[in-house]
C-alpha cells in the first residue's frame, strides 16, 4: 500500500470512527431533550464531510502516544459540535444568508430561523457540557486543559472573535481590505478549530506546553492555506462536488484573499501557507500524515 492510500484511509476510516461517536451523543440527547431541537441539531451535525477537526485530534494525539482513543473521542466530538453549530449561524441571513450546506437545504430551510439560532446554541452549549462532564469523572490535567483549549479557541479569542471582526469589516468596505487584516479574521476565525484540534490531541496525551505551541503553529498555517482555498473554490468551484453555493462571498461583498490578492496572487499565498504547514509538521514526532494532510487539502483547487 502507498502512502497516499494508507493516509486516505485513515481520514476515511477515521470519519467513521467520528460518525459513530457522535451518532452516540446524539442518541443519548433524544432520551431528554425536545425532540424538535434534537432533530435540528442532528440534522446539521450528522450531514457528513470529512470530518478533518475531530480526525486531526485522533491523529494528533496518536502521534503523541496516546493509545487510548476513548480518552479523546469526547474532545473529538465536542468540536465538531462546535464546528457544526457555527455552520448553522453561519448560514443564517443575517450572517452569510445560503441556502445549501453540504449538498443539502441549510438548518434555516428546513427548521426556520428560530429553530436554527436554537440549534446552533445547543451544539456549542452540548460541547461544553460532555467536555465538562469528561473532566470532572477523569480528574487528569491533560483533561482539563484540552477543554480550557477548546473554550479558548471558540469564544471572543478565537473563532467567535474571528467571527466578530469578519462582520464589522463588512461594513468597512471592500477598498480598504488588506492581507493583514484578512490574515488576522482567519487566524482566529478560521484556524482556531484547528489549532485546538491538534494541541487538544497533544494535551490529552500529555505533552507539554513547548509541544503543543508546536502543534498549534501546525494548524495556523494549515488554517491560512485552508482559508485561502475556500476563498478560490468560491470562485473557480464546482457547486456539485463543494455542496454549497459558489460566488456567495461575492454576491455578499465580502473582502477575500481573491478580492485583494487575485487568483494568481491567492493561489500563490494558499501554496506558501501549504508548505509552511507542511515545515511545521517536519518539527514534529509521528507527524507524517500532518505532511500529507497540508497537501492533500491545498490539492483541493490546485
Amino acid at each position: 500500500m502507498s502512502n497516499e492510500q494508507k493516509y486516505q484511509e485513515i481520514l476515511v476510516n477515521d470519519a467513521k470512527k467520528v460518525e459513530a461517536y457522535l451518532q452516540e451523543h446524539v442518541d443519548r440527547m433524544y432520551k431528554s431533550a425536545p425532540r424538535q431541537i434534537v432533530e435540528a441539531m442532528e440534522y446539521s451535525l450528522m450531514a457528513g464531510g470529512k470530518r478533518i477537526r475531530p480526525v486531526m485530534m485522533l491523529e494528533a494525539a496518536k502521534a503523541c502516544g496516546l493509545d487510548d482513543e476513548s480518552k479523546i473521542s469526547t474532545f473529538a466530538c465536542a468540536l465538531e459540535m462546535i464546528h457544526s453549530s457555527s455552520l448553522i449561524h453561519d448560514d443564517l441571513p443575517a450572517m452569510d444568508n445560503d441556502d445549501l450546506r453540504r449538498g443539502k437545504p441549510t438548518n434555516h430551510k428546513v427548521f426556520g430561523e428560530a429553530m436554527a439560532i436554537l440549534a446552533g446554541d445547543a451544539l456549542l452549549n452540548h460541547a461544553s457540557q460532555i467536555t465538562m462532564e469528561y473532566v470532572c469523572e477523569h480528574c487528569e490535567e491533560g483533561f482539563a486543559k484540552a477543554a480550557r483549549e477548546i473554550a479558548f479557541q471558540t469564544g471572543i479569542d478565537g473563532m467567535i472573535g474571528g467571527q466578530t471582526i469578519d462582520v464589522l469589516a463588512e461594513k468597512t468596505g471592500l477598498d480598504i481590505a488588506t492581507v493583514e487584516m484578512l490574515t488576522k479574521i482567519h487566524s482566529m476565525k478560521t484556524c482556531a478549530l484547528l489549532m485546538a484540534a491538534v494541541a487538544c490531541g497533544a494535551y490529552v496525551a500529555g505533552k507539554d506546553e513547548a509541544t503543543v505551541e508546536k502543534w498549534r503553529k501546525y494548524g495556523l498555517y494549515l488554517g491560512l492555506a485552508f482559508q485561502i482555498i475556500d476563498d478560490i473554490l468560491d470562485v473557480v468551484g464546482d457547486e456539485a462536488v463543494l455542496g454549497k453555493p459558489v460566488g456567495s462571498d461575492s454576491d455578499n461583498q465580502k473582502a477575500t484573499f481573491i478580492t485583494v490578492l487575485g487568483l494568481e496572487g491567492a493561489t500563490a499565498e494558499a501554496r506558501r501557507y501549504t508548505e509552511m504547514a507542511k515545515n511545521a509538521a517536519k518539527e514534529l514526532e509521528n507527524a507524517d500524515f500532518f505532511v500529507w494532510l497540508a497537501e492533500y487539502l491545498c490539492e483541493r483547487s490546485m
